[in-house]
């Protein structure tokens, strides 16, 4: 489990280093975040979120894993209002509660997840893992990006007006996400000509090295030694990579074992409990003109402390259940 984590993080954070040397060196233009951020709203995150519900949301998995599917819906129903109130607790400012409620209800669980369930558990449980895991996809886009990262109220606690906020959630991620349901229910994602899947697919897997590169981009231009120095960031993930798996271990130490309750959901739960923060919350808040500044801060030290979170938490899992 530590290889498949530290083969990760060394990949993304040779990007994330490209990034800031870019920045430090200024080899590229003023505004190469901005295009960025806007390339990942616009192209790289919706083409990952159809290619993920054209696979993986078909009728044949749902009916043979309803309930492990059911789960996650339970899973989200839990993280969200715990997310809400533990963000309430780490940050004191309105938009920076938004960013930390998304950071908490909504991990890394695809990029840094897949790795672990598939270097880990087999292909087996991956593909359990990723039915698991459409109801997680389905909260970001319908509730964490349009409510927590583009609408709602802004920084100086101003409130949208109706007509932005509705705008604000018809997003081309959005989109995606109910374009992929449809082609997946209905059978028509496996008729697609190979070409279309393969531009699909290969925009997809740019989202995380160019969320990473962005990453870069954005810390270069910060003062690391007084972005790391805010405590709060790491009273965040104290709660995001200790307590949260903790809790879910808590939870289910003494629960006995059942059709709902099996080893693949467990397995599949601690892994989305114990990844890092997601990548979205500094992608998509950029390519709104949003400060990305403790959102980037957040995401550096979550994804360099889960190195030794993930297998410490998992270690004490398989003692425990």
């Amino acid at each position: 489990m530590f290889t498949s984590i530290l083969n990760q993080m060394v990949f993304l954070f040779a990007f994330i280093a490209l990034g800031f040397f870019f920045t430090k060196t200024k080899l590229l233009p003023e505004n190469s975040a901005q295009v960025l951020s806007k390339l990942e709203n616009l192209l790289f995150i919706p083409a990952l979120v159809l290619g993920t519900f054209i696979k993986n949301c078909t009728l044949a998995d749902l009916g043979r894993m309803w309930k492990l599917l059911l789960m996650g819906v339970a899973v989200v129903a839990v993280l969200i209002p715990l997310s809400i109130i533990m963000a309430r607790v780490c940050f004191k400012e309105n938009y920076l509660r938004k960013i930390a409620t998304y950071g908490l209800a909504f991990s890394n669980f695809a990029y840094m997840g897949n790795a672990v369930m598939a270097g880990v558990f087999g292909e087996a449980m991956f593909a359990d893992y990723l039915v698991f895991c459409l109801p997680l996809w389905l909260g970001i886009y319908l509730w964490g990006v349009p409510v927590l990262l583009i609408a709602g109220s802004n920084d100086n606690g101003e409130k949208v007006k109706f007509k932005d906020r509705l705008k604000n959630f018809l997003n081309p991620m959005l989109v995606c996400t109910l374009i992929g349901i449809v082609l997946g229910l209905s059978g028509l994602g496996a008729k697609l000509p190979k070409s279309v899947v393969s531009v699909v697919d290969t925009a997809g897997n740019c989202m995380s090295p160019v969320a990473m590169l962005l990453t870069g981009l954005t810390v270069g231009k910060l003062n690391l030694k007084e972005l790391l120095s805010r405590w709060r960031i790491y009273l965040f993930c104290a709660v995001k990579l200790i307590l949260y798996p903790l809790v879910f271990i808590a939870i289910f130490a003494f629960l006995p074992q059942n059709a709902f309750i099996s080893k693949t959901f467990l397995v599949c739960g601690m892994c989305v409990a114990s990844m890092p923060m997601g990548l979205n919350t500094i992608v998509v808040p950029a390519g709104y003109g949003k400060d990305t500044t403790d959102a980037a801060g957040m995401a550096l030290v979550t994804h360099v402390l889960s190195v030794g979170t993930i297998p410490l938490m998992f270690m004490i899992f398989q003692w425990l259940i």
